[in-house]
Formats: structure tokens, sequence, C-alpha cells
């Protein structure tokens, strides 16, 4: 039995679900799981030539690489084994995935509403003490709410939480918040004599610290918080949900010994208020059901690196020749699917370039030229591998203008001096350097993950000196902006009111 808070982390992130879930559901939708070995070796060899599992030999050969992501699956509520079939099922927050809905939307509620029991933390692989009744990720962001906490570290999380939060009593909480503040002034030595004897782990063991990394990557995903030098916070943006999300009464989802009823209850999507399919007729697997999974398959994956705004003859000419399958099936299926696209996916990946750094800087720069043309219609170009000029150079020629976007990866972005002194002298006075055309520069705008905060006068000062608008926007408002722009799109006059607020770009400016 397991002592303390467990998530299973075939990955320690959650990005990769969609695939993994589209991958799973091509292969076993429908088709009995228990002792089909073969079928768990197809999955295994399945994830690793989509590069979602690392590829190595196999010590057993019997696909148990396969079960440990079915249970990632599983735990997170997207798929369960229907009783009278002992089939595979998705549940509405599996299907929500495998349509083209946010992943970020559909994953949030699932890891908010993540509870100790559940039908996978009772599990006979599992086992979680049943002295945990709780929602562990609510919990956490309880903590990070609270003035006398505010940020939280991976060794806080594993030496202190995982093991002693047991409930969601205000007698708990505050149990909590004093031993954290104990550890926080004295280390270790707060910590029981028995302390790995009473936890189950070995003194040098990272199982404790490798849980509470994962959690905290689970929660970094939902775009609620973030971490800076080895802490994590709340996004300042995301304040007020969060609030909302603490001082909301999460029920607890009863019988989880029973997996049919636990899974469908707990994996009903955002759309939804209950499960009511009638899932106990069998269908007949066809060929057509079969190719159907492929086309969804290969739309998830596009997804996930172009933003997709309408089923067009670049998605289509992409999926067919992904599948080998004949043009007017896959147009069917994409049309009946995802009519209205699906760049929620695109931007997931999106938010995670913003924080990277210089890790993944020119990927950010290369999905910032894909937004603006795709979502926003604009011509636009990567010019930042020239040198001396902004990451993107984008033009309306419905409006006659030209903007250009600087991007930078980071959580809280500053104008220094050199980049100001580039901005100006480079990017504004140099724009003939990289523009051959004639329309007028409009705006300058930096994208970032978040801003400093002196930010708004950085930006006037450079208005000042050049008398070009500017502007900044964080990554949480771009996102923002985009799906708007999904329900009602915006002219290019309007995008250039937005960008040239000569400040930080707010949501109220929308």
């Amino acid at each position: 039995m397991l002592n303390h808070w467990w998530v299973t982390r075939p990955k320690r992130k959650l990005n990769s679900i969609p695939e993994v879930l589209s991958t799973f559901a091509e292969l076993s939708l429908n088709q009995l799981w228990d002792g089909q070995r073969t079928s768990h070796l197809s999955l295994e060899e399945a994830l690793e030539s989509a590069g979602l599992k690392r590829q190595g030999e196999r010590r057993d050969q019997g696909g148990g690489g396969a079960r440990t992501y079915k249970a990632w699956l599983v735990s997170l509520g997207l798929i369960f084994t229907q009783e009278s079939t002992k089939q595979i099922k998705l549940t509405l927050a599996g299907e929500a995935i495998m349509n083209g809905d946010s992943p970020v939307d559909v994953l949030k509620g699932q890891v908010l509403k993540y509870q100790f029991p559940s039908a996978f933390s009772i599990g006979r692989n599992v086992n979680v003490s049943p002295r945990f009744k709780i929602h562990p990720f609510v919990f956490l962001l309880k903590l990070l709410m609270d003035d006398r906490i505010q940020y939280l570290k991976t060794d806080e999380i594993a030496n202190i939480i995982i093991v002693e939060a047991e409930n969601e009593t205000d007698t708990c909480f505050e149990y909590i918040v004093k031993r954290l503040l104990s550890y926080r002034n004295y280390g270790i030595q707060t910590l029981p004599a028995d302390f790995y004897e009473r936890y189950g782990v070995k003194p040098e063991s990272t199982n404790l610290s490798d849980v509470a990394n994962t959690m905290m990557n689970w929660l970094d995903y939902t775009q609620l918080t973030y971490r800076e030098n080895g802490k994590m916070y709340v996004v300042q943006e995301r304040k007020t949900e969060v609030q909302d999300i603490v001082t909301k009464h999460f029920p607890f989802i009863d019988r989880p010994e029973n997996h049919e009823y636990f899974q469908r209850k707990y994996g009903i999507d955002p759309k939804h208020s209950k499960d009511t399919r009638n899932l106990i007729n069998t269908k007949t697997i066809t060929s057509s059901m079969l190719a159907e999974q492929q086309v969804m398959k290969a739309y998830i994956s596009l997804s996930l690196i172009k933003p997709i705004i309408s089923i067009d003859a670049e998605v289509v000419d992409f999926i067919v020749s992904s599948t080998g399958l004949k043009e007017p099936f896959v147009l069917e299926i994409l049309q009946r699917k995802y009519p209205k696209g699906s760049v929620g996916s695109f931007m997931t990946k999106y938010y995670e370039m913003a924080f990277k750094g210089r890790e993944e800087a020119t990927e950010f720069e290369k999905a910032t030229v894909k937004l603006f043309e795709d979502v926003f219609k604009f011509k636009a170009e990567h010019v930042g591998l020239i040198g001396l000029t902004p990451d993107v150079l984008i033009e309306s020629e419905s409006s006659g203008y030209v903007g250009i976007i600087d991007n930078k990866a980071y959580s809280k972005y500053s104008i220094s001096n050199d980049h100001r002194n580039r901005m100006i002298h480079n990017y504004i006075s140099g724009l003939s350097s990289y523009y051959t055309g004639d329309r007028a520069l409009a705006f300058f705008t930096y994208i970032a993950g978040g801003f400093g905060t002196n930010i708004d006068s950085q930006i006037r000062d450079i208005t000042d000196e050049t008398g070009i608008n500017g502007s900044c926007i964080n990554v949480h408002n771009i996102i923002e902006l985009v799906k708007r722009a999904g329900d009602n799109p915006y002219t290019h006059e309007d995008l250039k009111k937005i960008f040239t607020v000569n400040r930080q770009i707010l949501l109220s400016d929308f």
C-alpha cells in the first residue's frame, strides 16, 4: 500500500496525451483489453513508432509498456473498461479530446477533479492508502493562493504535502500550512525520525520528488501555474479563476470500486453535466470505423503543430498522405468531425514555448508566423534568422500596414537597454533592410510568457523616441485573443487598434 499521494507517470507532462489517446483509440477502442498480449505489443510498437514512447528492447515481451500508458489514460478519466463487454470505451472527456476540443480545457477539468480515492488509486497495482480523501491539485492551488505560502517547491510537496495532507478540512489545511512554514525555516530536521519507514521509501529514492515534480507539471499544463527559479506560483492573470476554483466545492465521486460507474462520472467533459450515452449495444468493428480512427489520429497530430481553423485543401492533403486513404473519405470525416478546426490544440504547444527561454526560441517564432497567417490572416514572414531584425514581420494587404513582432520566451520579460536600442535603431529604423514593400510600419509588439512591472513605461519610451506605436501581450491574452477570433473574427483594423495601445495589452482591450 502506498502511504502517500501518487500519480502514474509514463511521461511526466500531459502534452502528449492527445496523441497517446488517439493512438490508443485507433488500436484498442471497442476492443477487449485483458489478456490480449498481442494487442498490447502492437500498441507499444505504435507508441514507439509515433515517438510517444522511448524505443528499447522490451524485457518481457509482454506489452507492459502499453499497459502503463493505458493506466495513465485511466487515471485521468479518459477511458474505461465497459463492464458488460470488457471492451475499452472513451469517456466524454476522452471523446472531447478526440473531437478536437482544447486539450487544456478538457484536461484542466480532469486534473482538478482528480481525487483520492479513485478507481485508479485503489487498483491492485497502485493501492493508495485509504487515509487520503482529497482533491490533491485543488489542495495545492489553495496553498498557492494563501498569503502565508504563495509558492511551492518540489521538496516541500514531496516531504510535507503528499505524505501529510490527508483531507480537505480546515484543520488539515492549517496543519499543512504550519508544517510548510516550519520546513522552510528548519529544513529536513522537521521531518519525523522514521520518515522513510513511515512513508515506504528508501533514503536514496527520488520517488516522492518524482511524484511531486510530475504533479507540478500537470498543474503547469492547466496554465494556472508557472515555475520560476524552482518555485511554482499561480499565474497572475489566472488568480481570479484560481480563487473561484479553491472556494468551489468539488464533490467526491462515490463508488470508486465500481470502475465503469466511477470513470464515466469522473470523465465528464466541460460541455456536459452527465454521461447519458447508451453504450450497451456493441457495434461490429468495420474497416470504415478503423479508417475513421486513422483519420482522427492523423488530424490530432497535425493540430498540435498547426493552428487549424477550417478544413482546407492543405489539411486534407496532409491527412491523405499520412494515412493513404481516399480523399473523398478523408474530407467527409474531417468535415463531419472538425467543421470548425481545433486551434486550441496548437495553442497548448504555443503556451509551453512561451516559457522555454532559448530552448525553443526559433520554434516559438515560427509558431507565431503560423498564428498570424492562419488565424489572423496576415502575410507573415520569419525574419529573425537574418540578423539584427525582429523575429516576425506581418503585413496586412487589406488595411495597408506592416507590424513587427519580437518573441521573448520568458515568464517576466523586461526590455533591457540593449533590447531597447535594438528595437529603435535596428528593427524600427532599419525596416528597409528586411522589408522591401512600401507599406508603413503601424506598430511593434512583444509576445512573452509574462512581463516585468516596468514594461508599460519601457514600451512608451520606445514609442516616444520613434513615433511608432507599440505594445506587448502575454501568452495568456494572446490565447484568449485567438479564442475570441474563432467565434467572431477580427478585422485587421481591429487588430491594429489592439496592438497600438502603447502599453501591455489587457483583456479589456479586446
